[in-house]
């Protein structure tokens, strides 16, 4: 098993909506984030005092490892994003042990590497 996380721009909500219902992902977990740039350009100072914050969302997704690769190989093939130096960005990871309430854990969740 493993877990897929997206990180993009809230402008960019509708093509990862898009991607998800092509690849059919019907389960995941969508958290509004604010981004941060340290070194972020002297143009974006002002009303904050610093750079402002970038309004952002991460998508987690627990899924099987074929369905996971089909997700990263989706990302990568977006276009038309509404700030290229802020891509629709993919992490893999892989999930050792899961647990739920009133069921068994699992020492390999989903039998995966």
């Amino acid at each position: 098993m493993k877990l897929v996380t997206l990180t993009f721009l809230e402008g960019d909500e509708k093509c990862v909506e898009r991607l998800l219902s092509e690849l059919e992902v019907t389960t995941f977990s969508r958290l509004a984030v604010e981004g941060h740039e340290r070194n972020a350009p002297a143009r974006s100072v002002g009303w904050y005092g610093s750079a402002a914050p970038y309004r952002s969302e991460m998508i987690l997704i627990f899924t099987e490892d074929e369905m996971a690769s089909r997700i990263l190989a989706g990302v990568e093939a977006c276009t038309g994003v509404e700030d290229p130096k802020h891509p629709i960005r993919a992490f893999q990871l892989g999930v050792e042990k899961a647990a739920g309430c009133g069921s068994e854990s699992s020492n390999e969740a989903g039998g995966g590497q």
